[in-house]
């Protein structure tokens, strides 16, 4: 994480951090359903049960709370459910004590795993899988790596009040690529991406820098997002599943304004985490 902060340094007061897939980029769904969900059946040999498998992927991953959890969480979570339904996983109980004991959920960390226990076969499976979906996601066409509507018009007006930090779980390739092609690095200070760590401990690394978590602002749309805002002390502005261009929009017509004025906190905060938990009912 400190070589990603090296050159960093605060020149606002107030503190705007954006999540990237699903939240300001209409990725999440492809990359789910085209990329993760079907390299994990590849990868586990899991085709006879291909079907539910994959449905119940994208559910874990989409359209439950737990949607947007790191993608070894998700897998995690994915394998444990087949070992007990359909066939056996081997190893698994070392791929799970190390999602659960890891510092950082990446691919950089599995492998330091993979070298302490170089016969489990769990790690180097969820190391070719996740490796496969990097590969398969530069693969996506570019008409389906495109930011919501909105977005950019959001970033463009925060960043005159605000400084705008990407704290996301995604690979750090992926995001750089995909936010350079779409024009929203313009409108950024600083990338934190999977290998930066937990989005929790990024937000607490930018607020060391000074920022008032009262004028600090996380922007994203699962529960992983709320989570880290609420652990750091900070507001959470959710991104609605189904009303991305809206939730933009709201953003920079009223939730900037709340934060600048002071008032965010006043009711507004509330409303807004009401308003996504309910959206996952």
């Amino acid at each position: 994480m400190e070589s990603t902060f090296s050159n960093y340094h605060k020149k606002k007061e107030y503190l705007l951090c954006v999540d990237s897939d699903g939240c300001a980029m209409d990725t999440m769904g492809f990359k789910h359903i085209r990329c993760f969900g079907p390299c994990m059946v590849r990868q586990w040999h899991l085709e006879p049960w291909k079907q539910k498998i994959l449905e119940r992927w994208n559910q874990i991953n989409l359209y439950t709370r737990t949607r947007g959890v790191n993608r070894f969480q998700g897998l995690s979570i994915a394998l444990q459910e087949i070992n007990q339904q359909y066939c056996e996983i081997a190893d698994l109980d070392l791929l799970n004590q190390w999602v659960e004991t890891t510092t950082e959920l990446s691919n950089d960390s599995l492998q330091e795993a993979i070298d302490r226990n170089p016969g489990a076969v769990s790690l180097k499976k969820a190391l070719a899988w996740s490796n496969m979906v990097n590969e398969m996601i530069t693969e996506l066409p570019e008409q389906v790596k495109k930011p919501f509507r909105n977005v950019e018009k959001a970033l463009a007006f925060a960043r005159q009040y605000a400084d705008v930090a990407v704290v996301s779980s995604a690979n750090r390739g992926a995001v750089m690529e995909e936010w350079q092609r779409c024009g929203l690095l313009a409108h950024t200070d600083l990338v934190l991406a999977q290998d930066s760590g937990s989005k929790t401990a990024c937000i607490e690394k930018l607020l060391s820098y000074g920022y008032d978590p009262q004028k600090t602002v996380m922007c994203g749309d699962a529960m992983g997002d709320l989570h880290a805002a609420e652990e750091n002390g900070v507001y959470y502005y959710p991104i609605l599943a189904g009303k991305e261009a809206e939730s933009w929009e709201e953003l920079k017509e009223q939730g900037m304004a709340r934060l600048l004025d002071g008032s965010f906190g006043q009711g507004y905060q509330q409303k807004k985490r009401q308003q996504f938990l309910d959206n996952f009912k």
